[in-house]
């Protein structure tokens, strides 16, 4: 039986209680949400999703004080953080309580925690008396879903509810920070820019490369269409593939291709991080043979719409 679709809040809360799986609007993008307190309820994240326990969860709360439900204590600077960025895409790991279990966390005594900025979700959570563990609501390493209609494509078959709360405003997935003891640490560039976060709280460093991730969005191939996607000159590009159907993600301008997507003919950064998985999404589901991406500019919104694009492109 495919999910329903629909705005009922009262029926995501009653399935969540539960111990069901919901698909849940937030400003990023659609996530597949369960009682964080439930290892059984989260499992069928990790199997809807078939995503690897390795790979750990973020946790979404509906108030700022609930943050002392899930983690342990706040190192300096993060109330700064939270009153600068909650509700918005800014998750924060920190160590975990140990009413977390530690399928949310893969094993690991820290957890990603964040208050999505969007009204429904905020709604939902705030009825709860748990805490959702909810990563994106699509088949693991695929396009991120940004509407009710691309869950349902997808793990329509799978899960029972879909909350409907529209196109997602913000489109890419959080930026993921984390304190290491003696500073603050940058694991996934997101929604928020780092440039903002820094002037909040001052450097943030590169978190340093490892094989076990340590938050959640840090695998090197992730978010990635079924088609091929090439990343860089697309003016260059192009030669290498004169025998193919090529669509291409533009920032300001089309190129003369099969199928284009531009993403902000105004130049508008924020417009171009809302539209990518919309586009991903379109030309995977296009005639293509090969999708160019070209890069965008590297400060902001823009260093996570790279971010995105290269994890896309990796596993070619």
């Amino acid at each position: 039986m495919s999910a329903s679709i629909g705005t009922d809040v009262a029926r995501a809360v009653a399935l969540l209680q539960g111990g069901s799986v919901v698909a849940i609007p937030t400003e990023t993008v659609y996530g597949l949400a369960a009682n964080a307190f439930d290892p059984e309820a989260v499992l069928h994240i990790f199997t809807t999703k078939q995503r690897p326990s390795f790979d750990p969860l973020i946790v979404h709360i509906g108030r700022p004080a609930d943050v002392h439900a899930v983690v342990r204590e706040l190192p300096p600077g993060a109330e700064e953080l939270m009153r600068a960025f909650w509700p918005g895409p800014l998750t924060l790991v920190l160590p975990k309580r140990p009413e977390v279990p530690y399928i949310v966390t893969s094993g690991l005594d820290t957890v990603g925690v964040r208050m999505p900025a969007h009204p429904l979700a905020l709604d939902l959570l705030q009825r709860l008396d748990f805490p959702l563990a909810a990563p994106s609501a699509n088949p693991f390493g695929y396009v991120s879903p940004t509407t009710a209609q691309h869950v349902a494509d997808q793990l329509g078959e799978a899960i029972p509810y879909i909350l409907d709360g529209g196109a997602c405003a913000v489109g890419v997935e959080s930026t993921i920070i984390g304190w290491d003891g003696t500073c603050w640490v940058l694991y996934r560039p997101g929604g928020v820019p780092v440039e903002a976060i820094e002037a909040v709280i001052g450097r943030v460093d590169a978190a340093a490369k490892q094989v076990v991730p340590a938050a959640p969005g840090m695998l090197e191939s992730h978010y990635a269409p079924r088609k091929p996607v090439h990343v860089g000159d697309v003016d260059g590009l192009l030669p290498l593939f004169a025998d193919k159907r090529v669509g291409v993600i533009g920032f300001q301008r089309a190129f003369a291709v099969h199928r284009n997507e531009v993403l902000a003919p105004n130049g508008s950064i924020e417009d171009a991080a809302r539209d990518l998985f919309a586009a991903l999404r379109a030309l995977d589901a296009s005639d293509v043979d090969v999708i160019l991406a070209e890069r965008f500019p590297d400060e902001g919104l823009g260093r996570a719409i790279n971010d995105r694009l290269r994890r896309a492109a990796a596993k070619r």
